[in-house]
């Protein structure tokens, strides 16, 4: 059986093009040094195709043997070395990225995409576990997620991290010296991923695809040093070296403070793909024209969080106003809507932006931020409040902004709970899966005449759905109500815009 999967996975390299036939042989006799075999016996028969059988024959066998311990942490250590024993050398995908490129960059990505997914650095059969589904809002289809496809540690390895002694190489998970490191228990191997190399800014940058791809083609541009994220005129042009690159891509940057940030503020870099969000066809439902910029069509997004949106034929037109509208938020406090430039010289005011290229034009959407916090919200003022943390707790970032929500694996589990209570009547704060969302789950139960076995799924999905609405809700800085368009309407004039 082992011979089997050990035939199995070369075949899998050849049928996927990351190796030659004439590299069988050779590939072969590479697993077996890693799984600590002398021989082999050609297996007869058909064999199997799909990678996840063939890869749980392999590690199961390890840990039977004890070449590893029998938990996720070493498992996907060793897959992604023996994945990587197939992978082609860097100088290879780059110069079969550059070559497509060439001709088209649609082409140059669809390749580079279907590759990060046959090395299994992009693990599809672990990504087809996550729960995914659009609501119906009154800021259109908003995208939930559940995301089961990052695996959680074992307590074993867990304890096993923190015994290990701390490494500064790389200094990241973002850092170009990922490529094809061999990890460790508290850092992921990485011998099966290869980065391509991009200019922004007449830098050297790279480009790599999310492992987690929570959306399609969810690829990552990061700075080729590891230098911190700063949100400033450089970034938007950054951003539009981007989009002339990859003109079907968007790209968009998490704020650069704490609480309304991403997790790695550490390393200097953007996220895109090709992917339409919620956000991105919303419509300006209030036109504005800026003082010395008349020729840019500028607006306020009809979202829940406080947008406005660019357009122009020329990017450095976008660039010189967006810088423009930057400083202007970083110094801007306005008492009366809650809005602090900076408390005790901690600055909150920054900006998540995002840029595209649509029907011919340059397009950069600004998202105002926020971070201050209050007793009464020590998480943040403009962060989602407690009454929906049983939903999400976690920080708004880019993704979520956008209207994709990335929501725990505990909720599967607490769903499922939920809705058998309510099928049969059980009490929900008797059950601790389930205590969190009753206030929610009674309070939304009087909507409908009827709950039944037949409809119960899509209810609380979309009932989920309408959370998250809400939740983008309080990370907007300007509520959606008279008063807060009022104030939001006084920040713009501030900035020298008159409503069209």
């Amino acid at each position: 059986m082992i011979y089997r999967a050990i035939k199995d996975l070369a075949q899998y390299g050849i049928a996927k093009g990351l190796i030659e036939k004439e590299d069988e042989v050779y590939v072969i006799n590479s697993i077996l040094q890693e799984l600590q075999l002398d021989e082999y016996e050609e297996p007869a028969g058909e064999g199997e195709t799909e990678l996840e059988p063939i890869l749980k024959v392999l590690l199961d066998y390890a840990c039977e043997k004890g070449i590893i311990e029998d938990s996720i942490v070493y498992r996907d250590i060793l897959d992604t070395k023996l994945m990587g024993l197939m992978t082609p050398y860097p100088r290879e995908v780059i110069r079969t990225f550059q070559e497509l490129k060439a001709e088209s960059a649609e082409k140059a990505t669809d390749w580079y995409y279907d590759f990060s997914q046959n090395t299994d650095y992009i693990r599809r059969y672990r990504i087809a576990k996550d729960r995914r589904w659009k609501t119906e809002t009154a800021y259109g289809e908003l995208d939930i997620t559940i995301n089961l496809s990052k695996p959680e540690k074992d307590p074993k390895a867990i304890a096993a991290a923190k015994l290990a002694p701390q490494s500064g190489y790389p200094k990241c998970m973002l850092c170009r010296e990922n490529e094809g490191y061999g990890g460790r228990v508290n850092h992921p191997a990485r011998q099966n991923h290869r980065i391509v190399p991009i200019r922004i800014a007449g830098k050297d940058w790279f480009m790599q695809y999310s492992p987690y791809v929570y959306y399609n083609e969810h690829c990552i541009a990061f700075n080729g040093e590891h230098i911190p994220m700063k949100i400033d005129r450089s970034a938007f042009e950054k951003m539009f070296d981007f989009i002339k690159y990859l003109p079907h891509y968007f790209i968009g940057s998490n704020a650069d403070l704490p609480i309304v940030g991403g997790s790695i503020l550490s390393h200097d870099h953007f996220q895109g793909g090709r992917y339409t969000f919620a956000m991105e066809t919303a419509e300006v439902e209030q036109e504005y024209v800026f003082d010395g910029f008349a020729d840019v069509e500028a607006g306020i997004v009809k979202w829940p969080m406080s947008v406005i949106r660019l357009r122009h034929e020329n990017s450095d037109r976008l660039v010189d106003l967006a810088e423009k509208i930057l400083n202007a938020w970083r110094g801007y406090t306005d008492e009366e809507a809650f809005i602090f430039a900076e408390t005790d010289g901690e600055p909150h005011n920054t900006i998540t932006p995002i840029a595209r290229m649509r029907d011919g034009k340059f397009e950069l959407d600004l998202v105002l931020r926020n971070n201050i916090t209050t007793e009464e919200h020590p998480l943040g003022v403009y962060h989602p409040h407690a009454k929906l943390h049983h939903i999400k707790k976690e920080n708004i970032g880019l993704i979520e902004v956008m209207g994709l929500a990335v929501l725990p694996a505990r909720l599967l589990g607490e769903m499922d709970a939920l809705k058998d209570a309510i099928l049969t009547g059980k009490d929900l704060r008797n059950d601790d899966r389930t205590a969190l969302h009753a206030d929610w789950a009674e309070d939304f139960m009087k909507k409908y005449d009827t709950i039944t076995e037949e409809n119960i799924d899509g209810i609380v999905e979309d009932e989920i759905g309408l959370v998250f609405a809400e939740v983008l809700e309080d990370a907007g800085v300007y509520k959606r109500t008279e008063d807060g368009q009022k104030y939001f309407c006084r920040f713009m004039e501030s900035v020298g815009a008159k409503r069209k």
